[in-house]
């Protein structure tokens, strides 16, 4: 009987302990692979970072988002298919995105300091697939983000499959909000991204 209690003294903590660690998981945090580039060169390809899934969702912030029933036009998209990308428009947002690349959102400039000027004009405005319905890009015209949804862009948008081209992620989709380890050289143009001078 001695023994057992001893067994259980020790064995009981790291039980708990494990069973913790899951809860939190599953309710606040969780780990996930990047696939593809386009996120680069802010995340790269098979990358993996962390996802907070209780943290608030703000303009320029990265976030992952369940793409099956948000991306129709992707035959390869399964149950568990996640994409990553940047909030560029939150609910009920005006946005306008000018041919000089600049972006306003309820007529106020949205700074876009993680990519290049080039990347912000040629890749955002040359679409290589059919345009989502309800998205115009270009000066004098805009759009608004529907309730209950956000306007999403890869910021590698030459080669981003974006809102572009599938619309607008419903928030029940998304799972969390990214962040990477203070390390990383891209973390301030991923965490909490406030507005850094252009490349």
């Amino acid at each position: 009987m001695k023994a057992l209690k001893e067994v259980l003294s020790w064995v009981m903590p790291v039980v708990i302990g494990v069973l913790i660690a899951l809860v939190v998981r599953q309710l606040w945090f969780g780990i996930v692979k990047v696939e593809g580039d386009s996120m680069a060169p802010n995340l790269q390809d098979t990358e993996r970072v962390m996802l907070l899934k209780k943290a608030n969702i703000t303009h320029n912030t990265v976030i992952v988002f369940d793409a099956k029933g948000v991306d129709n036009n992707n035959p390869t998209v399964k149950e568990d298919t996640k994409y990553v990308k940047r909030v560029i428009g939150l609910p009920g947002d005006k946005v306008e995105y000018r041919n000089n690349g600049e972006v306003y959102v309820n007529n106020k400039h949205l700074p876009q300091g993680y990519i290049s000027k080039k990347q912000r004009t040629v890749g955002t405005l040359t679409l290589t697939l059919k345009k989502a319905s309800g998205v115009t890009l270009g000066s004098n015209q805009s759009f608004t983000v529907p309730k209950g949804k956000y306007f999403v862009l890869g910021d590698n948008r030459k080669v981003s499959n974006d809102s572009r081209y599938y619309g607008f992620v419903p928030k029940s989709k998304v799972f969390g909000v990214v962040k990477v380890t203070f390390w990383n050289s891209k973390a301030k143009l991923i965490n909490s991204y406030s507005g850094l001078a252009a490349n």
